[in-house]
């Protein structure tokens, strides 16, 4: 078994020309693969504004014959989310769905905090986490992807609005050996780092890249072009994850 998905994440799209343009860039490229991929992992901050327009546009964009697995971030607002994207009732509550792809468990879990740039999950949704895994056979493996990182990146801009209270993640995820990797956005940069034992691979962002403080005063590069990350998870367990941009 080879599993192959894609991950893109922050697309503020906010019905302006330039957002538009680069997120239906990032899926025709993913569309006109040789190979397509079992599955595109969105994560988090889709709407820039949290409008159902938005989330209209967002919906026209991410049209696929591959399944499109979303998760919300920070600029999401669930109610608005719910109806316009996933079609179901304007609901407040967090927004998590578990997806098996190709023999993988995908987690795709609700870690905003409504009104705040700081991520959270939640008592419930940690709960949410534990039943579903506990769920799975345990040769089943799985990944857990939400928005904001749970670790620092050596950045005060993403590095302000992390995942608060991530021990509590950490200690669940030592009970779930079958968890093989966790993946996040937020932080508009490809990243790769650790968490609880496991790699921790941030998406690139469609909107614009980060600079890192060796890079330049301004944080927010808007000349890169839209990137994405393929991730690869092969029999043995091992996610190997490769970034692209898409000229």
């Amino acid at each position: 078994m080879t599993v192959l998905l894609a991950q893109i994440s922050d697309l503020h799209l906010d019905g302006s020309e330039r957002a538009t343009e680069r997120a239906v860039r990032v899926m025709d490229h993913l569309r006109a693969l040789p190979r397509p991929v079992d599955a595109v992992l969105v994560t988090g901050d889709i709407a820039d504004h949290g409008e159902e327009s938005e989330y209209e546009e967002a919906a026209r964009i991410l049209a696929a014959p591959f399944p499109v697995l979303t998760c919300p971030g920070n600029h999401d607002v669930r109610a608005a989310y719910r109806k316009a994207l996933l079609d179901e009732a304007p609901d407040h509550g967090p927004v998590n769905r578990i997806h098996h792809i190709a023999g993988t468990a995908v987690l795709m879990c609700d870690s905003t905090v409504p009104g705040r740039d700081e991520g959270l999950l939640d008592a419930g949704t940690l709960d949410w986490i534990d039943t579903r895994l506990a769920a799975l056979a345990r040769d089943t493996p799985a990944l857990i992807a939400f928005h904001q990182p749970p670790v620092g990146l050596h950045h005060p801009l993403p590095d302000s609005s992390l995942l608060e209270q991530p021990g509590r993640l950490a200690a669940l995820l030592d009970a779930h050996p079958q968890v093989v990797a966790v993946l996040t956005g937020h932080a508009h940069t490809a990243a790769a780092s650790t968490f609880a034992g496991r790699p921790l691979i941030v998406g690139p962002a469609v909107t614009w890249t980060l600079r890192m403080p060796w890079e330049g005063d301004r944080p927010a590069d808007r000349d890169q072009p839209p990137g994405l990350a393929f991730h690869v998870l092969d029999d043995d367990r091992r996610l190997t994850t490769h970034y692209r941009v898409v000229l």
